[in-house]
């Protein structure tokens, strides 16, 4: 199975659906090789980007996911970087 590299950028809103949102990363976390959040006080939002090597259904699966979650918005950027996947023990 071939997987793409990509970034996800996540905009939270809704402090609610912070515990959520960790739950999906983590149970994702396998294809996430990056993550940075930054709280932006000011504003009251956080700025979340991840960044993953995976198949590109498993990518847009997290994606629905995420951007399902109540005042949280996603967008998901692909690179032309493919290739083949490797066990994850590799």
């Amino acid at each position: 199975m071939t997987t793409r590299v990509a970034i996800m950028g996540v905009i939270v809103e809704d402090p609610a659906s912070v515990e959520a949102l960790n739950e999906l990363l983590h149970e994702y976390r396998d294809h996430i090789f990056g993550r940075m959040g930054v709280p932006y006080r000011e504003r009251g939002v956080s700025v979340i980007s991840v960044a993953l090597d995976a198949p590109q259904d498993v990518t847009s699966a997290l994606a629905g996911k995420v951007g399902a979650l109540p005042g949280v918005s996603v967008k998901t950027l692909y690179s032309n970087v493919i290739a083949e996947e490797r066990g994850r023990d590799a």
